[in-house]
């Protein structure tokens, strides 16, 4: 058996163990607001219900191990003591995942994965429409754990409202877990998908995706494409020029088929590229049909 000594092994190791043995994990969806009032949307996988009576739900933002610094959500929770907490469902987690992306203080996370603001009742935050569950709270501690990179920061928070959506209901106003779908995180790039187990989606902590809001409208707009089909196109850092949307087409014989296809049969084309995670050939087919 493998013994360590978290005191004697980097901090990056200890956590990749540790979130690699414990899980799956839920995922915090945590909106909040900075000084300034502009929105912030994250997810965090150090997140549990704690309490009924008062409701309480915990989740805990890492100081970033690369320089010790805290996350944009950690800033927000102690300046501005509100936070909404949504549940995240398969249909919408490679949005999720976008919205871990490191994008500067100010930059609104809500448009970058293409999600909807909904306001909520009796807090600052806004809810994320396409939640199936969501808890509008009030942060009653933050509880640092250290100081150092890794460390975490205890968000304490009391539900002041619940909203579920009807979609997720069975009798007796009970969540029916097989309408809800949810999925949680599990170590490296693995997810957890209730219903059918596990999955994988890049981490795109690394790159800086253009986002669902650089996306050109028709495509953004489309009828075809799902939440998570536009996540995907928006974590990519740059979009293919007009030679490599030439040669794709050339290679693959596809000129005359993209002339005389409908934008929708071209989405449904895209969409399958997609679903085998070929997402740089799904943008020069798209950008083929909209030109």
């Amino acid at each position: 058996m493998l013994t360590i000594d978290p005191k004697k092994v980097p901090v990056k190791k200890t956590y990749g163990l540790m979130v690699s043995a414990v899980g799956p994990r839920p995922i915090a969806f945590a909106s909040t607001v900075n000084e300034k009032g502009e929105p912030n949307l994250a997810p965090f996988s150090f997140f549990n219900v704690f309490s009924a009576n008062p409701p309480i739900l915990v989740f805990s933002p890492v100081l970033r191990i690369k320089d010790d610094s805290e996350k944009h959500t950690l800033e927000n929770v102690k300046n501005h003591k509100e936070v909404v907490i949504n549940i995240v469902n398969y249909d919408m987690v490679q949005q999720m995942s976008l919205a871990s992306t490191d994008y500067a203080d100010g930059i609104n996370e809500f448009e970058k994965t293409g999600l909807t603001m909904q306001e909520s009742e009796v807090v600052k935050p806004f809810r994320v429409k396409e939640s199936p569950v969501q808890f509008e709270c009030k942060v009653n501690e933050v509880k640092p754990l250290g100081d150092k990179g890794g460390a975490g920061n205890l968000v304490i928070c009391e539900v002041l409202r619940i909203h579920v959506s009807e979609d997720v209901l069975a009798e007796g106003e009970k969540i029916d877990q097989h309408k809800l779908d949810q999925v949680a995180r599990m170590g490296g790039n693995l997810y957890s998908r209730a219903n059918m187990g596990v999955f994988e989606i890049p981490k795109p902590q690394t790159t800086l995706g253009i986002g669902v809001d650089n996306i050109p409208q028709s495509i953004r707009t489309s009828t075809i494409l799902t939440g998570n089909d536009l996540g995907k196109l928006g974590n990519v850092e740059n979009i293919p020029d007009e030679t490599e949307i030439t040669e794709f087409l050339s290679e693959n014989k596809l000129v005359d088929y993209v002339k005389e296809s409908s934008e929708e049969k071209i989405h449904a084309i895209a969409q399958e590229y997609l679903k085998k995670e070929e997402v740089m050939s799904a943008w020069k087919i798209l950008l083929a049909k909209n030109k």
